[in-house]
């Protein structure tokens, strides 16, 4: 199997004439068009986005030390 040729699109575009119509088909086409761009700019405005926001901060090793200092201390009671 290789890719669609010419012939195929053409099968594929008369079929689809024949059953939406010329102009549904070109409503539909229109449709699609607007989709599709408004997708790209959906996906290049997310990437902006994520580029202006400060990537999430990891633990370095002192609050690495700091949260294992805290889990090992015992909590303290108090006696009524």
């Amino acid at each position: 199997m290789g890719s669609i040729g010419f012939r195929e699109l053409l099968v594929i575009l008369v079929i689809a004439l024949l059953i939406f119509g010329g102009k549904k088909l070109r409503t539909i086409g229109s449709d699609l068009g607007a989709a599709v761009h408004d997708f790209k700019k959906a996906m290049d405005k997310g990437e902006k986005e994520s580029e202006q926001q400060p990537p999430l901060r990891q633990l370095s090793g002192q609050d690495a030390e700091f949260k294992d200092a805290q889990a090992q201390k015992p909590e303290q009671k108090t006696h009524s």
